[in-house]
């Protein structure tokens, strides 16, 4: 699913393309992707609006209107935002159009229809409750220590709640769990203050380099022209089950933690 360095590269690549455009029409082809207002009114709140600024919060996109109003986009599983003023026909799987004043059109393209569109005035509705950003200069080795300290949860599930460290999902906490060698089910307290440290500077040097990779295509990520990111190329544990461990040669192994499939080298990542 788009994490952290997939959302950042759209906001990234979509800027120079939409800032100061104007939304003139909003199609709907799968209405449940709306969370809120009503249907009408989110087709009407947009139609006219002028595309001021993007951010990103978590895994979130932020899309500043003109006026008062944010457009709040949650790609979820299996979302892309492609935009393009040539295809004659939406791309396959495009659940929502936005067309804009110089002739593009945003397809919102989604197979699995969990993504999610919310217009709302205030964007702390949606993302107030997410953990602190893991690139920004507040995220300090003694910040994750006071995150970590006294958590029972195993380490992968604490790496993959956004409501204590925003962005993160399963193939980049597997990747940083790999390159801080720490094994998946290590509770958070079990960490040692070098394993803090490790394991603060992996966060940050795995999410970089997947922003520098424009994102991981391991399955429906595109960027907003349509190719690929090649983040997952340099995939080290995540999706490799069975593939030799580029350290030390063990097949790599996949287990479930909280529901989640997870990649490691039960060699370079003991228990205990």
């Amino acid at each position: 699913m788009p994490e952290l360095p997939e959302v950042e590269t759209i906001k990234n690549e979509l800027t120079p393309i939409i800032i100061g455009r104007t939304i003139t029409g909003v199609t709907l082809l799968w209405e449940k992707m709306v969370r809120q207002p009503s249907l009408d009114e989110f087709r009407s709140r947009l139609t006219g609006r002028k595309i001021t600024s993007l951010s990103r919060r978590g895994k979130y996109l932020l899309i500043r209107l003109n006026g008062e109003d944010w457009l709040v986009i949650h790609l979820k599983m299996t979302g892309a935002l492609i935009v393009s003023r040539d295809l004659s026909e939406p791309p396959r799987f495009t659940r929502a159009i936005i067309e804009l004043d110089d002739g593009s059109r945003i397809f919102f393209r989604d197979p699995r229809k969990f993504g999610m569109m919310q217009l709302v005035k205030d964007t702390s509705s949606v993302v107030g409750d997410l953990g602190p950003e893991p690139l920004e200069p507040g995220f300090t080795p003694a910040l994750l220590a006071e995150i970590l300290a006294g958590r029972k949860a195993p380490i992968k599930a604490i790496l993959c709640d956004q409501n204590i460290i925003a962005g993160i999902g399963n193939m980049y906490a597997d990747e940083t769990l790999f390159r801080a060698k720490i094994h998946p089910l290590r509770t958070g307290a079990s960490l040692t203050p070098d394993e803090v440290r490790y394991l603060h500077r992996a966060i940050i040097d795995v999410l970089r380099a997947g922003i520098e990779n424009k994102g991981a295509s391991v399955e429906n990520y595109f960027r907003p022209d349509g190719s690929k990111g090649t983040a997952h190329i340099e995939f080290r544990v995540a999706h490799q089950r069975g593939e030799p461990c580029c350290q030390c040669g063990t097949p790599i192994e996949r287990i479930a933690v909280r529901g989640r499939g997870t990649y490691f080298c039960p060699k370079c990542q003991l228990q205990s």
